[in-house]
């Protein structure tokens, strides 16, 4: 079938790298719905009947080699959990992973050639056109037959949790992919501002809740500890809508689209003049030296080694590839170091944030989809679903009984093989031959896994901290139409361009704020109407689900 070549490649890096940020996130007893508020639920689809006599399979399956996988293995077939997985269901798979850094060029040849493999794991919200048109391009298949004569365990669990319901299908009502779903709301925070807690302690400093506290603290540790600067970030950490868009949304937006909390209606953050509100402030610090003159263009070694090796008071970073890695690095030859979660910052004190980091529990990320040229959607169904049984809920989470867990007092706790593998593995990579809840996958995320992947009391303290917001603003995950998705990309390429290149100009002092009103009358004129109208839609029949 023919397709839009240009349109694939714009859009479909984007699945891609939604994709592979499952890694970086964090059940049996709630799971948050859609955009408001959490619900107590179950979080399988129930008791497991095994493979039994079903006929031997063999499968394809086509998935980003996750890096916690491949410090110990070069393909997931060399993984013991998913032997054990191959064993329970009777399906053998063979796992093509793509080269590490060719993820989205080979997905994208993939895509085009349409030699497809029997599963593919994506973000299918992200394909060009949605996952609708996926289905209707004959890449993927629809699962709502399937849902209900094969996926028992699968639609088992979406009748008890009718708030995933709507987010896993389409407006129309499609389900297209075995998903993976955050299983807890404190699953859903992983990230936010951080700062040397050691330091505020020497200085008899608080930690900040506001601006004006955020201004203090900043001076008085770049001049105390002889700084060259004190804040350092990157625009992926102020851009990315689910972290919550530090700053920014102290003055109630988003670097990109939101929801408007008092008219309920999606509205382009870049326009408002809360934005110009957060440029002053950035611009500011920037001037004073308390911002990094090289956030903009730091790559993650360089970003690490301001903060391990103390060049920074405070810093944008997730739970455990930022705070618990930076601690278990930094600690053994300073054993005073101590990080701390900072609040999100507000304008006036005492005020609850409006927003912060938060992830939907279902983002569309680690997703998989059974392809059109599966000869065996009968195995390929049966391979999936099995990871939404209850048996098939804690080998995805907790790996194999009595090797990689035991059950303490009906607590699955994972043994010293996990926490202290006597191989010197750390408990990521460790964790990774045995449990998907490290880096995500086709199934239901458990609470009790990331209760003991956290290595440090200090994790734990983070993730209350910042979990402390309003959850507004944040776009629910919409699936635009294939005709509005196209014109939303011919829109929004031209204005994320000028509007990444402006952030940094006024930033770094290149354009003075005074000219912010002819910024946003630029963006009016290229059509940003159009996109709002276009997003506004498709809220609507989100909301309509």
């Amino acid at each position: 079938m023919k397709k839009s070549t240009t349109a694939i490649i714009l859009l479909v890096v984007l699945a891609l790298s939604l994709s592979l940020m499952a890694g970086c996130t964090q059940t049996q007893t709630s799971t948050t719905g859609s955009a408001g508020g959490t619900t107590t639920t179950k979080a399988t689809g129930g008791t497991t009947t095994t493979a039994g006599n079903e006929p031997a399979a063999n499968l394809t399956y086509w998935v980003a080699l996750n890096s916690n996988v491949a410090a110990t293995a070069a393909s997931y077939n060399d993984v013991p959990m998913f032997v054990e997985l191959m064993k329970r269901t009777n399906v053998n798979v063979e796992f093509q992973h793509p080269p590490v850094g060719q993820e989205n060029e080979q997905f994208n040849l993939m895509i085009n050639s349409m030699e497809l493999p029997d599963i593919i794991e994506s973000n299918w919200i992200a394909y060009p056109g949605g996952p609708e048109k996926a289905v209707n391009d004959e890449v993927i298949l629809s699962l709502n037959d399937i849902l209900d004569d094969k996926a028992v365990y699968l639609k088992t669990y979406y009748q008890n949790n009718p708030n995933i319901d709507k987010l896993v299908k389409t407006d129309s009502g499609i389900y297209y992919s075995f998903p993976f779903i955050r299983g807890d709301a404190f699953l859903m925070v992983y990230g936010g501002a951080q700062m040397r807690q050691d330091w505020l302690d020497e200085l008899d400093l608080e930690v900040p809740t506001t601006i004006d506290e955020w201004d203090s603290v900043l001076k008085a540790t770049k001049e105390a500890k002889n700084l060259d600067y004190a804040l350092t970030f990157t625009v992926g950490n102020i851009k990315e809508p689910t972290y919550g868009s530090l700053f920014l949304s102290t003055y109630g937006v988003l670097y990109n689209f939101y929801v408007d909390p008092a008219s309920n209606e999606i509205k382009y953050g870049p326009m408002q003049d809360g934005y110009k509100e957060a440029l002053s402030l950035l611009a500011r610090w920037y001037d004073e030296g308390l911002l990094d003159p090289d956030f903009a263009s730091q790559d993650g070694t360089t970003y690490d080694a301001k903060i391990t090796g103390g060049k920074v008071t405070a810093f944008f970073a997730l739970t455990g590839s930022g705070l618990g890695r930076y601690t278990t690095t930094v600690r053994p030859e300073n054993p005073e170091f101590t990080l701390v979660g900072v609040p999100w910052p507000t304008v006036n004190k005492g005020d609850t944030p409006i927003a912060g980091q938060k992830d939907h529990a279902y983002s569309g990320a680690a997703s998989a989809a059974i392809t059109s040229q599966c000869e065996d959607v009968d195995a390929a169904v049966r391979f999936l679903d099995y990871h939404y049984s209850d048996e098939g809920h804690m080998l995805l989470n907790f790996g194999i009984e009595g090797e990689s867990y035991t059950m303490v007092d009906g607590y699955p706790t994972y043994t010293d093989l996990i926490k202290k593998n006597p191989d010197g593995l750390s408990m990521a990579h460790a964790a990774g031959r045995y449990v998907r809840s490290v880096y995500g996958g086709p199934f239901v995320q458990d609470k009790r896994y990331m209760e003991q992947y956290l290595q440090y009391p200090e994790q734990v303290n983070a993730i209350n901290t910042w979990s402390q917001h309003q959850g507004k603003l944040i776009v629910p995950p919409l699936t635009p139409t294939p005709e509005e998705s196209q014109k939303m990309a011919a829109i929004m390429s031209e204005i994320n361009t000028f509007v990444d290149e402006m952030f940094l100009k006024f930033i770094m002092g290149q354009e003075p704020l005074d000219k912010f009103a002819d910024f946003v009358a630029q963006i009016e004129r290229m059509k940003i109407s159009e996109a709002l109208e276009i997003q506004n839609t498709a809220l609507e029949r989100f909301n309509n689900r």
